[in-house]
């Protein structure tokens, strides 16, 4: 198995299953995306390129889909910066609070503005 897999199917519930119905989300939409195990969590790549990762943050009781390249985002009023000067991300307690359209749309968005790196410029 994938270390990216074993990170998800090791974590406890509610997590488990919030990263897995984010997985489902996210590879049923994006065919082209790849699963890796970069900086000690799965992260998602397209054409090469780092595209969002998925944290369990267990302590704090959430999971963050953050985006690499969120600089060049529109869809801030959902995105969450938490003290950190680039990476956004959207965060979840359980499934229920995953709105598919809100995440789809960032994704895709996201997916728009992959090529275009970290920074603005």
């Amino acid at each position: 198995m994938k270390p990216a897999e074993n990170y998800i199917l090791e974590q406890p519930e509610p997590f488990k299953s919030i990263l897995l119905h984010l997985q489902l989300l996210i590879e049923s939409s994006f065919a082209d995306v790849v699963l890796k195990y970069k900086y000690k969590i799965p992260f998602y790549y397209l054409n090469d390129k780092p595209f969002c990762y998925l944290n369990s943050v267990v302590k704090k009781g959430y999971v963050d889909v953050g985006f690499w390249a969120s600089a060049h985002l529109k869809y801030n009023e959902h995105l969450l910066s938490d003290g950190r000067k680039v990476v956004k991300s959207l965060r979840y307690q359980s499934v229920k609070e995953i709105d598919e359209s809100i995440l789809l749309s960032v994704l895709e968005e996201a997916c728009q503005v992959n090529y275009k790196g970290f920074w603005l410029k």
